[in-house]
């Protein structure tokens, strides 16, 4: 069977997000996450968006676009990141919550290590301006444990 990366997720949000919050999801997104934030129409729906990408081929990103039938999830759906090292995921921890200090819609939720075998999950969630959470983690292996086959980043 063929291996798959994520290319995009859409993102629907209720009409009018765009217009008064754009700016402030751009800064959250690009200053945590190192999203390049390009806004553009969205031909196919003929409505605002905003692609939230992670490299200049826009090779994976986030599509977010306003419909009156818009995504509503009101418990934990969300997108998983994961990061090489319990280092950037706990520093990342600590920007979204210096962005909860100066900015009530910021939401986290933290989790206690998760320890299965021989491998232990460092996460936590968090959810701004967007109609989901995000899964933010590293896996750490025993010593001659780690699977044989890891995604690279180069």
């Amino acid at each position: 069977m063929p291996a798959f990366r994520l290319n995009h997720m859409e993102l629907t949000l209720p009409p009018g997000t765009l217009e008064s919050d754009q700016d402030a999801i751009c800064a959250f997104y690009s200053e945590v996450f190192g999203f390049e934030a390009i806004p553009l129409p969205v031909p196919v729906m003929e409505t605002p968006g905003l692609v939230l990408r992670t490299d200049e081929h826009t090779s994976q990103f986030l599509l977010l676009s306003e419909q009156e039938k818009c995504i509503q999830s009101p418990g934990y759906d969300h997108l998983g990141f994961i990061y090489d090292s319990r280092a950037e995921v706990d520093d990342i921890r600590e920007q979204c919550g210096q962005w909860a200090k100066k900015d009530d819609r910021l939401q986290i939720k933290d989790y206690d290590d998760i320890v299965i075998g021989t491998s232990t999950t460092r996460a936590f969630y968090v959810r701004y301006l967007l109609p989901i959470w995000f899964d933010i983690q590293t896996v750490e292996y025993e010593p001659g444990t780690e699977p044989a086959n890891r995604w690279v980043y180069q």
